[in-house]
């Protein structure tokens, strides 16, 4: 069994925010994604602006993310987590933004099917009923 097999979501998810602290401090917003596979996380990364400019001048960014900022985004993460329900596979998405040292985050989750899949969990029958267990 593979380690991070042995680490629930919740503990992935922290770890996602470790890995990426150094990026998040300092930016004002964007967005953090991570892909989930089999109850797995597997791809994340965060997107955000990198310049910003009025009239082709370059502005000073705003002070942005700090650490007690990290810290009350890393606890949101985790209260959403739990109102996922049975997927286990889709993405879970935090669009954030810094106003007035105030963290906003909305969070969104996207749940991934394959019929296929479903598929395999039934018997096809010829019948009117079409499909059965």
């Amino acid at each position: 069994m593979s380690r991070n097999m042995e680490l629930s979501l919740a503990r992935q998810l922290s770890l996602v925010f470790e890995e990426l602290e150094s990026e998040l401090l300092g930016i004002t917003g964007g967005t953090l994604i991570v892909c989930i596979r089999n109850d797995m996380i597997g791809k994340f990364g965060v997107k955000h602006d990198a310049l910003e400019s009025k009239d082709d001048v370059l502005v000073p960014i705003r002070q942005g993310l700090q650490k007690n900022h990290l810290t009350s985004f890393r606890l949101m993460a985790m209260e959403a987590l739990k109102r996922k329900k049975h997927w286990t596979h889709g993405e879970i998405v935090f669009d954030f933004t810094l106003r007035q040292d105030t963290l906003l985050v909305s969070t969104w989750f996207e749940s991934n099917y394959n019929m296929s899949n479903l598929l395999e969990k039934f018997q096809y029958s010829d019948s009117p009923k079409g499909l059965r267990r």
